[in-house]
């Protein structure tokens, strides 16, 4: 399947909704070591690096994903991609002023994929950038160039949904796995997507149900001690473990994986490979993991 260059430089940041934005100001200082500030509309903003935020919570009825931000290089690469998304018969919505300064971005264009999954595309930071402290004092992390982590989706319409991330946005293959639950249940594709920053997947496609609107989001912290540590706090503080430690056989990433207070998964891991786009050959993985990931835990 050949793919354009590719238009996405990084997963920039996630939008959660919550029904109450308190339980992540203290999921988010105690378990993950984030800092946090107000966000408009009585939101809250999860930083993790030099900038504003990384992940957004927003106050609504419910405790699930909202949106995925992904950021272009400049505002030519911004035009490139709406166009090419429009010509792909995908509605585009400019964002109003407001929400591009919430997201803190010069422009702001929001579309929803052949799955139903929503979201934002923008470029220009503009939130300003100020040192990261985590409140818990050793956390750092993993984000820069290749954006705040990765995604990984619902798409049921799965065919749809991969050629218009591939071959409409540009994204690259990096690795197909074809799970099989049991030895009688159907197989469930999941493709994972890299961007121009070469994360080994910014973006996942899972052919699966998600009533969460997510099957999990994923940070990289730059110790790995510090993924230990990352499980004492979710033991010490609550938060149900959905997998077990262990380390995946296609990005090499050493983590486990905790429910968040929007009722997805989130992945806390280290040391994850990266690809060169358009050189990487992709990978068809066999296995979940090398060792460990538990995932039947997640059902207890």
């Amino acid at each position: 399947m050949s793919s354009p260059k590719p238009l996405i430089q990084a997963l920039a940041y996630v939008v959660a909704e919550s029904t109450d934005v308190s339980r992540w100001r203290q999921y988010g200082e105690q378990v993950l070591g984030a800092m946090t500030s107000p966000a408009p509309e009585g939101g809250l903003y999860l930083k993790l690096d030099e900038r504003r935020f990384r992940l957004a919570v927003v106050a609504g009825s419910e405790d699930r994903y909202q949106a995925s931000g992904w950021e272009v290089a400049n505002a030519a690469d911004f035009a490139a991609a709406v166009a090419a998304i429009e010509k792909a018969g995908v509605k585009v919505e400019p964002a109003s002023a407001a929400l591009k300064a919430a997201r803190c971005v010069t422009d702001l264009a929001l579309f929803t994929d052949p799955s139903g999954n929503r979201h934002e595309l923008g470029y220009g930071y503009a939130g300003g950038e100020s040192p990261f402290v985590s409140p818990l004092g050793s956390t750092h992390f993993k984000t820069g160039a290749q954006g705040m982590g990765h995604t990984v989706l619902p798409s049921l319409n799965f065919d749809a949904s991969l050629k218009f991330f591939t071959e409409v946005l540009g994204f690259g293959i990096s690795d197909i796995f074809n799970f099989q639950p049991g030895p009688d249940a159907p197989l469930i594709r999941i493709y994972f997507l890299h961007a121009a920053s070469g994360r080994h997947h910014s973006l996942a496609l899972a052919e699966m149900p998600s009533p969460s609107g997510c099957v999990h989001i994923m940070l990289e912290v730059t110790e790995k001690d510090e993924v230990d540590r990352g499980e004492l706090r979710r033991e010490k503080h609550g938060a149900k473990l959905m997998a077990t430690l262990g380390q995946h056989e296609n990005d090499k990433m050493t983590s486990f994986y905790m429910l968040t207070p929007s009722n997805f998964a989130l992945e806390y891991g280290w040391g994850g490979i990266s690809v060169e786009p358009g050189v990487w050959e992709t990978t068809h993985t066999k296995q979940v993991s090398i060792w460990g990931h538990d995932f039947s835990v997640g059902f207890r």
